[in-house]
């Protein structure tokens, strides 16, 4: 099993921004190779293997959107881009590009490294990171490829918003995840909303929801699956 950090290419012009990333991302546990242009990082990736490319858009001579371009037709590397512009057209212009996701600025520094490893879960080979099958919660089966919550053999009817909760708290069953890593995974208006929808959550799948069996709180930390 490889224990080894992700290696981190940060490439951005702005060497202020540059460097706090650099260190933020590295006590954050990564490893980080920071490039002040899509050349020096064209340069530094031929010596050596990264995991992910956190890119700024706005840079002199070959812009992130050309670079990202390029990237998507030379490997499989994942890459995040950043910004100042956060119109829609820009957003839709750098996943044209590539991206495997979007952050604009001012961000905060925890929902870049929520990205990040959101990203290199998804990257990560199937055989490395393999998730349940299904679920059992009491009488309940939720299937994770479908998206289906069955009682008895019958269909639970769920929201678009309740499917994508249980799907991501059953694929890391006992595993604790905050209301703000929860509101930034499911993209939800915030914490509130998050709380909102684990409460309608075990109104379906938990005998009592006042007293919740599965879907667990854990106090001070969050949320929790507690599967069967």
């Amino acid at each position: 099993m490889n224990t080894e950090p992700a290696h981190i290419l940060v490439v951005d012009d702005d060497e202020r921004l540059r460097e706090l990333l650099r260190e933020f991302l590295t006590e954050s546990g990564f490893r980080v190779t920071a490039a002040q242009s899509a050349a020096d990082a064209r340069g530094k990736m031929g010596g050596l293997a990264f995991d992910l490319v956190v890119l700024d858009v706005m840079m002199p001579g070959e812009t992130g959107f050309e670079f990202a371009a390029y990237l998507h037709q030379t490997s499989q590397i994942p890459i995040l881009m950043l910004t100042a512009m956060g119109e829609a057209a820009h957003r839709i212009q750098g996943l044209e590009a590539g991206a495997d996701d979007y952050l604009p600025k001012p961000f905060e520094p925890r929902e870049l490294v929520l990205r990040i490893n959101s990203i290199l879960r998804r990257a990560a080979p199937a055989a490395v990171t393999v998730a349940p099958v299904s679920v059992r919660l009491g009488g309940f089966v939720f299937d994770l490829a479908r998206e289906e919550l069955t009682l008895n053999g019958g269909l639970v009817p769920l929201t678009s918003a309740e499917k994508r909760l249980l799907k991501t708290l059953a694929e890391r069953p006992g595993e604790i995840f905050s209301r703000t890593d929860l509101s930034v995974l499911l993209s939800t208006a915030g914490e509130r909303t998050v709380d909102v929808q684990v409460n309608r959550l075990r109104r379906k799948i938990e005998p009592d929801s006042k007293i919740p069996k599965y879907l667990q709180t854990v106090r001070g930390q969050g949320y929790i699956l507690r599967p069967d």
